[in-house]
């Protein structure tokens, strides 16, 4: 059962995992440090406690801690309470949620075993922000996407903002690499998918159209702005596209991926 320990100095040696998360070159979560995962608000904490990334504690004012008393039940982890003041000392900012967990990670799927127990998986090339990769992920979930690729140039999903704007999607969704890129894409193909770049060029067809009767897709995006690259768009079976209206030729990266995500999974599952 989870251990409640109360808190009242925010110089506290037991608050490492939730200290300094405004300076950036001592977050316990960013690309090369600690490497922690960071769930913040009942919700995302929530969905963290029921993920496979193993818990190491808990840090909040008394009545979130008290609102996640029946998943904390049977997590033998310190929930440390203390004051929304105290806190937002040790986090460096005012927590308006008041609620954080820290975890490490979870290994990451090979993306042949991935891709081997996936019919629709989106892959991603160049996707840098971090609130545009937890929207993909969160879109992901919510449509049916088996798991996410990344390739080169995306930022780490597991970065507290991500896994923030995900809602703790990003923590039930698996996510691989793929490397070489975009010679890796093989893999893909090796499982019978086929694979499709989303891009407004002209040459694209229709994504309705073209993923129609498809067993397998791997659907690729790309940067918000530029896109994908010619590399990336070569390496794939077709260029696919959304239709616009006239004067408009692209959306944001995370609304086109759920548009796309939505007909992808409709095409392979009709019923779903």
């Amino acid at each position: 059962m989870v251990q409640v320990i109360q808190i009242d100095d925010p110089a506290d040696e037991r608050l490492a995992d939730f200290r300094d998360l405004s300076t950036a070159d001592r977050r316990p979560d960013r690309p090369g440090g600690r490497g922690l995962v960071l769930a913040e608000g009942v919700v995302v904490v929530e969905r963290l406690l029921a993920s496979p990334y193993p818990v190491r504690a808990l840090l909040g004012v008394q009545r979130r801690i008290e609102a996640l008393a029946d998943q904390l039940e049977s997590v033998d982890v310190p929930a440390y309470v203390t004051s929304a003041e105290i806190m937002a000392e040790v986090v460096g900012f005012h927590l308006n949620r008041g609620v954080l967990a820290s975890a490490d990670r979870a290994p990451m799927p090979a993306p042949a075993d991935l891709a081997a127990r996936s019919r629709c998986l989106a892959v991603l090339e160049g996707v840098g922000d971090h609130e545009n990769l937890g929207s993909i992920f969160r879109n992901a979930a919510a449509l049916g996407v088996d798991g996410v690729l990344l390739g080169p140039g995306c930022s780490d999903p597991l970065y507290r903002r991500s896994v923030r704007v995900s809602m703790g999607h990003v923590l039930r969704v698996p996510f691989s690499t793929v490397e070489p890129w975009p010679d890796g894409l093989k893999t893909l193909r090796d499982n019978g998918f086929r694979i499709a770049a989303l891009t407004p060029r002209a040459d694209s067809r229709s994504l309705r159209t073209a993923v129609a009767g498809v067993g397998k897709v791997a659907l690729l995006l790309g940067s918000e702005g530029p896109g994908l690259t010619e590399e990336a768009i070569t390496a794939a079976d077709l260029p696919v596209r959304i239709p616009m209206a006239p004067g408009v030729d692209s959306l944001n990266v995370a609304t086109a991926a759920a548009v796309a995500f939505y007909e992808v999974t409709q095409a392979l599952d009709p019923d779903h």
